[in-house]
C-alpha cells in the first residue's frame, strides 16, 4: 500500500464501513513499516481491495481487509488474507488473530477456511452501530499442519488463475 493508493482505498473503506478510516489514520498505519504490514490488491491496474496487519512480538492481528463490492466474490479477500498469513508466518508470528462483526458470515466462512476459530466475544465493538464482534483465531500458524492448509488455498487459488487464462 503506497500514499498513491489511497484516494481509491478511501472510496472502498466509505462503501464497505459505516465509519471509515481517515487518510490520517491510514497514514500513520502505513508509517510504522516495523509493526504493521498494509497491501492492496488490484485489478487491471486499480485497487479493488486492501489489508493490514499488526505485528506484536509473536502474534499478528488483522487490523482491517475490505474489498471493492463490485469485486466480491472473485477470491480477493482471499487472496490478501492469504498474503497476510504468509508475512506472518515469515516473521515467526505462532498467532494470528482478528475481529469480525457477528452479521458478517460470508467473512466469518472465509476465516473459518484459513483455520480461524472464535475465542471470544467483544459486545458492542462497533461503535456506530453497536454490533458485537466475533474475535476469531488461529493459533498454531506456524505448525506443519498450518502450513499445509495454507499450501492447499494457494493451490486452489493457482487452479482458479489458470482456469481463468484457459
Amino acid at each position: 500500500m503506497r500514499r498513491r493508493h489511497l484516494r481509491k482505498i478511501l472510496h472502498i473503506e466509505g462503501r464497505v464501513y459505516p465509519r471509515p478510516w481517515s487518510a490520517s489514520l491510514f497514514l500513520s498505519e502505513m508509517t510504522q513499516r516495523n509493526s504493521r504490514s498494509y497491501i492492496v490488491a488490484r485489478s487491471r491496474g486499480e485497487v479493488v481491495g486492501y489489508a493490514g496487519m499488526m505485528f506484536t512480538g509473536y502474534e499478528a492481528h488483522v487490523t482491517n481487509i475490505a474489498v471493492d463490492p463490485d469485486f466480491h466474490g472473485q477470491k480477493v479477500g482471499t487472496r490478501l488474507l492469504l498474503t497476510l498469513i504468509t508475512e506472518a508466518i515469515a516473521r515467526a508470528c505462532e498467532r494470528v488473530s482478528l475481529e469480525v462483526r457477528v452479521t458478517n458470515t460470508v467473512a466469518q466462512t472465509m476465516y473459518g477456511k484459513f483455520g480461524f476459530h472464535v475465542v471470544g466475544l467483544r459486545k458492542g465493538y462497533y461503535i456506530e452501530t453497536h454490533e458485537d464482534a466475533l474475535v476469531m483465531e488461529v493459533p498454531d500458524a506456524t505448525s506443519t499442519q498450518y502450513r499445509m492448509r495454507m499450501q492447499s488455498i494457494r493451490a486452489e487459488l493457482d487452479q482458479i488463475d489458470g482456469e481463468a487464462r484457459s
